[in-house]
């Protein structure tokens, strides 16, 4: 599991019963794009480095040989999980790392 408290919280018990996984999934991608406006995101090594676990598209890129622009873009805004995981109440999605997956019910 992330070492995130967003997604800690989301994906506890005590929230789980009690919020629809579609709004945790509109929570998270709020949360993010807030934490966006406020200046660049942790780069992916460093998010790597401390410990969070990075979805598949996301080890992709932190291997590729990009800038850190790249490596700071917050990939689930173009994802399809996170399409999928704010629009359905159990979204096909099954990749670890994936927040949106924890909020389906941590499969």
């Amino acid at each position: 599991m992330s070492d995130d408290p967003f997604v800690k919280l989301a994906a506890s018990s005590e929230v789980s019963g009690k919020a629809p996984s579609r709004l945790k999934s509109r929570i998270f991608s709020v949360l993010t794009r807030r934490q966006e406006e406020s200046g660049p995101l942790l780069g992916l090594r460093e998010t790597s480095r401390a410990g969070s676990q990075l979805c598949v598209f996301e080890q992709l890129v932190r291997i590729a040989p990009a800038g850190e622009t790249l490596h700071s873009f917050n990939y689930c805004r173009i994802c399809h999980a996170r399409a999928l995981a704010e629009r359905f109440k159990a979204a096909p999605i099954w990749w670890p790392g994936c927040p949106y997956v924890m909020f389906q019910g941590g499969k």
